[in-house]
């Protein structure tokens, strides 16, 4: 037996139900893991098994619906055939692999045979040939195989083409040609004649989509020719008009009016013909289209889709309207089609209303199902099986109706905001289902509704009443139990009562016309149990007796029963006040001292309520009072967090309303205030509700592990849920000030740099977002603000990097960058209210600041800092790796001249051929900028010799402050001399001018006698490349930095630090 036969004799379990079914055998696979009831696995085995072969079959369906796709895309459906296959894959919950396995198994099954099914309505406005002015029309119908190549003409261009025409009469087989009925002596004929064209397709690519391959096939030529059927003397009917339509151009259905194209010019405006095209498919290959009739296959399609829509909004915590997806459509339509299925069959309520009793979504999108079922009914006409199922339908939905109606105590309680909407919508589908026409003729021995109603409530109401005194029913059969018990019931029968009659009562009699709460009070009177209770309860009250005062011991047990209510009546109280404080709040400091709102003093207000309530309690139970002080924490915690979302929604809303990011930004200063004064209430319950002393009354009856679990982890869970929304909110605050720093970064960086540098102070004192950061840092109170100014400063460094590290000629550029830096710096600091100085001067800092300082110096500062880096290099070498040149130096104060006396050179590097060298010393003194009238001496060359003795004096007149400049050096060159070519280099050595003995004014220092000699080891430069020769060589269009460059480049040249 197949499933869906097996389907319809077990009152059709539907297909889409498969999930839940799923869900259910592995429960109850759970349950047997526990040990709670007996499972076999064989069960499990065997269904699972079934229910993947269901959905497999149902699998291949789809597939072969989408593989063989007729007819042009409309608009309305999609068009993308990989995008119906994404989506069936994840209806089906497949897995790729499984996806891919069933899809190539479809593409294997034999192709359907293709139809065109074409219905001739009617015409109108035809041509008059006969001498009374009417015609005797008929139609001539057929499709011409035709192949047609492409060409390149620009006449293949469809806003060239023309319309076809004058199609000759023999041009289809007579055997292919259909021919409707003659009408008689008419001009406007009307047909309804359907006939069915079948499309060969043997010729066409297997890979190729059917759309594809209609479009190739051929022209749909002669598919309508008019004919007066008059005998003539030649016995040749008259041609009326024709219609020419490619199948290319049709869409899956087709139903419109088409212009009588003339054969000649001689009567142009021929009148119009009615036509309605649908593609089918004949003898389909797949396991369903076999064994099951198209309508049961289209109606599980429906429920397997209709069961992901309302999953996929389950999911997103949104309730299904009714309306399937585009792509579920479209799958639906392409079905429908394919099977050539009445409008009838293509009714959702069938599966709509099975789904309904297994799935929770909207009833109210039944009423739409009714009403299509009941203006289908009055023109179809069902076979009789499918007769049963409606009817089948209509009796079930009926049956389950009744049912919820039955417990609506418990389906729709009250305490579900939707729920009366939801019975009301049940109501009024089980009202419109029963007035149907389609209704009164399937079920004709169904009961009245509203009586059937009325019997249902009755039941509930008494089956409601036992299992609410089998609630209340006492363990203990004392009389004192068995009072409160009743005073219970008699509570609940009372409220229940009471619900009747203000909400229940008028959804029932407005929609079905039933008194419920007559009903329920009548159905509560009439039931013994109610009048065995009242005389229980004054034979209790007559056993009371008392002898002397009444004692007050254990008077607290009276309250016992009341504090459970009492304490959800103060909840609901403090959150109700929690939410009318917040919607009244403007988020603005109530003053100075106080940089919080107005919400925030009326949530300290409930909390000083309820810790004064408890203190006044003092409940005499210890264990009883631990439970209350559970409630207390619970409770105060729900209300914290929940004024936590409702603060930012606040926010949020006020923001809205007014485009001032300042103001925004203040509104989230407030709720991080806020927050933060609630995390300290929070921190300050454990000493005001005195958990010490209930800890101590505690320590006999629950372990110490207990207490810290339930009561001091909540709070701890409270209070990082508090951090949480704090940090939330320093984040959402930090984005808004992000941007306006962001925007005004890269406005400062595109800014001219022929402005003074120094103006870029007042531009960056007069950005808004300072503004913000300054109410920030005056605004908030908590310790997370550090965090705050710690993101912003962090995007600020980053964003002035990113500017930094644009390649820019111009030192302007990069001193406007520098300025800003130094001009937010104190901003953030506040004096220090802001970041500490610590957290300004991080490394990113540090490095930004290094980088900006290089690249704003002009090239005469980065020489004097590449002389001043060689200085500390000559310093700290020790290695005379390349020899050593000893000197003397002297400043002479009164003279202003500079004693330079080279004395020697050592250990030489030999850099002829033979072994030796021919050294010299020059002698100049760096930077040139400084000293630019000092021209360059040199020694006498010694030739041969590797350790010169050259001992030569040399003066150079220079200011003593030109001497004290930073970088400014004697630098001593020693090169070989070559007669062909550049002198080859020995070494260099730096002597820093600021250490020239007399340079301070003393004559008695610059005494010859007293100055002692200086040993410098010779350096060869890097050849790597320094980054101060690096920057200067980026400024092109400074030729004073180019020629230092250049010289240095030689100089680098000669070096042997590679070697």
């Amino acid at each position: 037996m197949s499933f869906f036969k097996a389907c319809r004799e077990e009152k059709e379990a539907p297909l889409a139900l498969l999930h839940s079914q799923k869900k259910h055998l592995m429960k109850k696979r759970f349950y047997y893991a526990r040990g709670r009831q007996p499972f076999r696995i064989e069960e499990l085995t065997v269904t699972c098994h079934s229910l993947a072969l269901q959905l497999n079959l149902l699998y291949e369906e789809v597939l072969y619906i989408i593989l063989h796709r007729q007819g042009k895309p409309e608009p309305a459906y999609v068009a993308d055939t990989n995008e119906l296959y994404e989506y069936v894959e994840k209806a089906f919950s497949m897995e790729p692999e499984e996806h891919y396995v069933i899809l190539q198994r479809v593409r294997k099954l034999e192709k359907p045979i293709f139809c065109l099914k074409v219905t001739v309505k009617q015409a109108k406005d035809i041509l008059g040939k006969d001498v009374s002015g009417f015609s005797d029309p008929y139609c001539l119908l057929g499709i011409e195989s035709k192949r047609q190549e492409p060409s390149s003409d620009s006449s293949s261009h469809p806003e060239n083409k023309k319309p076809l025409k004058a199609v000759v009469k023999n041009l289809i087989p007579e055997d292919q040609t259909h021919r409707t009925q003659v009408i008689n002596q008419t001009l406007t004929p009307v047909w309804n004649e359907t006939f069915i064209l079948y499309v060969s397709l043997l010729d066409l690519d297997v890979e190729e989509s059917v759309r594809h391959k209609l479009g190739e096939l051929t022209d749909l030529h002669g598919l309508k020719r008019m004919f007066k059927d008059a005998r003539k003397d030649k016995g040749q009917d008259d041609f009326l008009g024709n219609v020419v339509l490619r199948l290319q151009d049709l869409h899956c259905r087709n139903d419109h009016w088409y212009n009588l194209e003339p054969r000649t010019e001689t009567h142009p405006n021929r009148g119009q013909c009615h036509l309605q095209f649908l593609m089918t498919h004949k003898k389909r290959a797949t396991s369903l289209s076999k064994t099951q009739p198209s309508y049961t296959v289209h109606r599980h399609l429906l429920q397997q889709m209709v069961l992901y829509e309302i999953l996929q909004h389950q999911a997103g915590s949104t309730s299904w309207d009714g309306e399937l997806s585009k792509h579920a459509s479209t799958i639906l339509y392409l079905h429908a089609a394919q099977k050539d299925l009445s409008d009838f069959h293509q009714v959702m309520w069938l599966a709509y209303s099975k789904l309904y009793q297994s799935l929770e979504f909207n009833c109210s999108c039944l009423l739409h199902q009714i009403t299509s079922i009941e203006y289908q009914w009055i023109q179809e006409r069902l076979q009789p099986e499918q007769k049963a199922e409606l009817a089948e339908s209509f009796q079930s939905l009926l049956a389950y109706g009744i049912s919820l109606l039955r417990k609506y105590r418990i389906v729709f309680s009250l305490s579900s905001p939707t729920s009366t909407h939801r019975l009301q919508s049940l109501l009024r589908v089980l009202v419109q289902m029963c007035k149907m026409k389609a209704f009164q003729e399937l079920c004709t021995l169904t009961p009245n509704l509203q009586q059937m109603v009325m019997e249902a409530l009755k039941l509930g109401t008494t089956e409601w009443f036992y299992m609410q005194k089998q609630h209340v029913k006492p363990m203990e059969k004392t009389m004192e139990e068995n009072g409160k018990a009743l005073v219970r019931l008699l509570m609940e029968v009372n409220g229940d009562l009471e619900r009747c009659r203000k909400t229940w009562n008028k959804i029932f009699t407005n929609t079905v016309k039933v008194d419920l709460f007559s009903i329920a009070y009548l159905e509560l009177q009439e039931l013994p149990c109610v009048l065995v209770l009242l005389q229980h309860r004054n034979q209790s009250c007559v056993c009371i007796s008392r002898d002397g005062p009444l004692a007050l011991t254990d008077f607290h047990q009276w309250f016992k029963e009341a504090i459970p209510k009492w304490l959800q009546k103060t909840y609901m109280i403090a959150l109700e006040r929690t939410q009318r404080a917040i919607q009244v709040d403007q988020l603005l400091p109530l003053g100075e001292l106080n940089k919080h709102s107005t919400s925030t003093v009326d949530l300290s207000t409930c909390y000083a309520q309820i810790v004064k309530t408890w203190q006044q309690l003092d409940w005499p139970d210890p264990e009883e009072a631990f439970m209350i002080m559970v409630k207390f924490v619970e409770d105060m915690c729900k209300i914290t967090l929940t004024y936590c979302k409702l603060i930012k929604t606040r926010a949020e809303e006020l923001s809205s309303k007014q485009q001032d990011e300042g103001d925004a930004a203040n509104r989230l200063c407030i709720v991080v205030n806020n927050v933060e004064q609630l995390r300290l209430l929070i921190l300050k319950l454990p000493a005001q509700l005195d958990w010490g002393r209930l800890e101590q009354r505690m320590e006999h009856i629950i372990e110490p592990e207990q207490i810290q679990h339930t009561l001091h982890n909540q709070l701890q869970g409270t209070i990082t849920c508090l951090d949480h929304e704090i940090r939330d909110v320093v984040q959402n605050l930090a984005k808004k000030l992000d941007t306006g720093i962001s925007r005004h970064i890269q406005k400062l960086a595109a800014s001219s740099d022929s402005n003074d540098p120094e103006d870029v102070v007042s531009a960056v004192l007069h950005w808004p977002f300072l503004n913000l950061l300054c109410a920030a840092i005056i605004l908030c109170l908590s310790p997370t603000h550090y965090s705050l100014l710690e993101l912003l400063w962090n995007h600020i460094l980053n964003e002035l990097t990113a500017a930094a590290n644009q390649q820019q000629n111009s030192s302007r550029y990069y001193r406007k960058l520098q300025i800003a830096l130094q001009t937010l710096e104190p901003c953030f600091h506040a004096d220090g209210c802001g970041l500490p100085m610590d957290a300004l001067r991080t490394p990113a800092f540090m490095d930004l600041e290094d980088g900006l300082k290089l690249r704003s110096a002009t090239s005469r500062k980065l020489i004097q800092s590449y002389f001043s880096e060689r200085i500390r290099e000559q310093l700290e070498i020790s290695s005379e790796k390349y020899g050593a040149v000893t000197i003397k130096a002297l400043y002479r104060p009164s003279e202003q001249k500079l004693r330079v006396e080279v004395l020697n050179a050592v250990n030489l590097i030999p850099l002829d051929s033979n072994g030796s060298s021919d050294p010299f010393v020059q002698l100049t003194l760096e930077p040139r900028h400084e000293f630019p009238e000092v021209v360059a001496r040199t020694t006498q060359c010694w030739k041969n010799e590797l350790h010169p003795l050259f001992d030569e004096a040399f003066e150079f007149l220079v200011p003593p402050e030109k001497c004290q400049q930073d970088g400014a050096c004697l630098l001593l060159t020693v090169f070989d001399y070559d007669k062909v070519g550049a002198n080859d280099l020995e070494g260099e050595a730096f002597f820093p001018l600021c250490d020239v003995p007399g340079l301070n004014g003393d004559e008695e220092a610059a005494d010859p006698a007293r100055v002692s000699q200086t040993r410098l080891p010779l350096m060869h430069p890097k050849p790597t490349g320094d980054p101060l020769l690096k920057l200067l060589e980026s400024r092109k269009g400074d030729k004073e930095a180019q020629a230092f460059v250049k010289l240095r480049k030689q100089r680098a040249k000669q070096s042997q630090e590679s070697v």
